[in-house]
């Protein structure tokens, strides 16, 4: 079933998952034990994390179909800089095959192995793909990223609400957000979209935070903003405590984010797992996600 139809029908919040496929096909069955530990949580979709065309995105068909034969309903990441029409078509196919119905629709990042361009080849924003794989499969199920903060190459907030409102025009179903810390931009980006006549619904990313190193990695590379507040306080965590008091202190402010967000009225949450199955399952249960499935 279109994902997005199912977050329209939720009676209640949800609690989405997302993965990232194992490299090595040696450690598939300890993916798999990850994913079934989380499916405690009834989530209401699960997505599946992609590089390139041709190179991990073979993982992600194996393990989003392998989801999807468990009864999952299961999304493929999709990137599509640098790819060609025939090949996406074929992707497509493969996951119609594979009992897929759902795609998170992105650009991708820029290759490093050679000069790239926004307009280089046929796809030059991820809302090219999403008039293609809304022509080429009517019925496919379609996502998109969204940015609280604006994405790095964005010259402004409203430039980038407009990209995102362009997506959404192209065919997409609903949108779920980069990561982010600061519930205001959560609510920038919504109304931002509402402004412009979307009604999509935009599901909030939320990520655990597993040490103060990774986290400013993170940051660098995506561009998303933390409050001062909350670094100062998982720097002095770090000083103090080291990584399990850094730990402490992103899950007890990941659990409020999370109560926070379910009373400003979003539809639910999605939780970028890491493949860590404790630390979801602790932040879930402080939060009160666990069970939370919509009733259909």
């Amino acid at each position: 079933m279109r994902i997005g139809r199912l977050i329209r029908n939720a009676k209640r919040p949800f609690v989405s998952l997302e993965f990232f496929p194992p490299a090595d096909e040696a450690q598939l069955p300890d993916f798999y034990d990850t994913v079934e530990s989380l499916c405690v949580l009834a989530p209401l979709f699960v997505s599946v994390t992609s590089g390139a065309i041709g190179s991990r995105q073979r993982n992600t068909l194996t393990a989003t179909s392998e989801m999807a034969r468990r009864g999952l309903n299961a999304m493929a990441h999709l990137t599509c800089v640098g790819a060609e029409p025939a090949a996406i078509a074929v992707f497509l196919k493969e996951l119609r095959n594979g009992g897929v119905a759902n795609v998170l629709a992105l650009r991708g990042d820029a290759p490093r192995d050679r000069s790239w361009t926004p307009e280089s080849g046929v796809f030059q924003h991820a809302s090219d793909l999403v008039a293609f794989v809304r022509e080429r499969d009517p019925d496919m199920g379609i996502g998109v990223a969204a940015y609280p903060a604006p994405h790095p190459e964005s010259s402004s907030f409203s430039a980038d609400r407009d990209h995102t409102a362009q997506k959404l025009l192209a065919g997409a179903d609903f949108a779920v957000t980069q990561l982010f810390f600061d519930i205001r931009e959560y609510g920038d980006l919504v109304d931002g979209l509402r402004a412009r006549g979307i009604d999509a619904p935009v599901v909030p990313g939320i990520l655990p935070i597993l040490s103060f190193d990774s986290l400013k990695r993170i940051l660098s590379l995506c561009g998303a903003n933390i409050p001062g507040k909350l670094y100062l306080q998982l720097e002095e965590a770090d000083k103090k405590g080291g990584l399990e008091a850094v730990r402490e202190a992103g899950h007890n402010f990941a659990v409020r984010q999370i109560r926070r967000l379910l009373d400003c009225g979003a539809p639910g949450i999605h939780l970028y797992t890491l493949n860590r199955s404790d630390l979801c399952l602790h932040i879930a249960r402080d939060a009160s996600l666990s069970g939370m499935r919509a009733e259909l």
